[in-house]
């Protein structure tokens, strides 16, 4: 069932008010404050239509109505699809004066945090479906082979392996012809079982070290370099009633303060940019990928220092947040961080 305009009307209305009072609303409240002109009678038969649709639910049986996770959905969807205003509040930041990029980026968590009044994070850039630039095989001793791994932004790694036969330096040279020759501007996802194949068979055989040497820049490639992560107004969240008991209090100050959760938010975020193209996420109650946040709502955002070069921005409140000031807010500091770095 599709909710009619009516609905949608009173919804928006329901969730508007609780946005502001953190109190259940009840049919009376929203005919003084709506421009529908119906009679409370009406708007209780609509609440009790939106109720059943699970959109709002009634926390206690005389009480008003809160929005469920669907109806915030709702509401967010709706919001989403209208152009995202200006954001007047964001001020110059004088981000031209920042000399380091932590310095910036510790400084767009605090602002962000003062101009939302909730909790922010932000992630220190890192690359992305990295290409190989280059790679160089060299001998170490008999038995072993140091495999360095250029990628994209010269970003270098390297590994030691293990090979069951000597190998010559000439051989070693025209292996590192080979492996240039075919795995030179590709990533991880175009090296296919069909391309490694045919590496061994003009490997004449050293097929085995072909295949220790994928292995290698495998593990090069996915290997996660320690993720920096900067977070601001964590005591921000202590502000809001439904955050503020004890048990949820301590578990979101650890989770700001151990970081790890985060950076599962954060590759989330990621893979959800890869699904769907969409430079802004937002994550209602129970669809947070962090456990001890299902009581937050958590907008996310992806900026980008140059092409493969992304980090994350996040902000994490009640889920009465205001969302499209959140939203605002991210959209203008995720196109100013672009600006500055991007490549032109």
């Amino acid at each position: 069932m599709e909710l009619d305009e009516r609905k949608i009307k009173i919804l928006n209305s329901i969730i508007q008010t609780y946005l502001i009072t953190g109190e259940p609303v009840g049919s009376r409240t929203i005919s003084k404050y709506t421009d529908l002109n119906l009679s409370s009678a009406t708007i209780r038969n609509e609440m009790s239509d939106l109720e059943d649709l699970g959109y709002i639910i009634q926390p206690h049986t005389s009480a008003g109505r809160i929005p469920s996770d669907k109806g915030y959905r709702f509401y967010v969807d709706n919001l989403m699809k209208e152009k995202i205003a200006e954001v007047d509040e964001m001020k110059d930041i004088l981000i031209e004066k920042a000399d380091k990029l932590d310095h910036l980026l510790k400084h767009v968590a605090k602002l962000l945090a003062t101009n939302t009044n909730y909790a922010t994070m932000i992630s220190a850039p890192q690359y992305k479906r990295n290409k190989l630039k280059f790679i160089q095989l060299s001998r170490v001793e008999d038995n072993q082979l140091l495999v360095v791994v250029m990628l994209d932004g010269n970003m270098i790694k390297n590994r030691l392996i293990e090979v069951d036969e000597r190998v010559s330096e000439d051989e070693v040279a025209k292996l590192n012809i080979l492996i240039n020759t075919f795995l030179q501007g590709l990533n991880l996802q175009e090296i296919n079982m069909e391309l490694i194949q045919r590496m061994k068979v003009q490997a004449e055989g050293y097929g085995q070290i072909i295949g220790h040497i994928i292995d290698a820049i495998a593990v090069v490639i996915q290997e996660e370099d320690d993720l920096e992560i900067y977070t601001s107004g964590t005591t921000n969240l202590l502000k809001y009633p439904e955050l503020g008991d004890r048990e949820k209090a301590s578990e979101l100050l650890y989770t700001m303060e151990e970081k790890k959760a985060l950076t599962e938010l954060i590759v989330d975020q990621q893979d959800s940019d890869e699904e769907n193209k969409n430079p802004i996420q937002i994550y209602i109650g129970s669809e947070s990928p962090v456990s001890t946040m299902k009581d937050c709502s958590i907008v996310t955002a992806t900026y980008e220092l140059e092409e493969g070069v992304q980090g994350t921005i996040g902000i994490i409140g009640p889920k009465r947040m205001d969302y499209k000031k959140v939203v605002g807010n991210l959209q203008t500091m995720m196109n100013q961080l672009d600006d500055i770095f991007k490549k032109k």
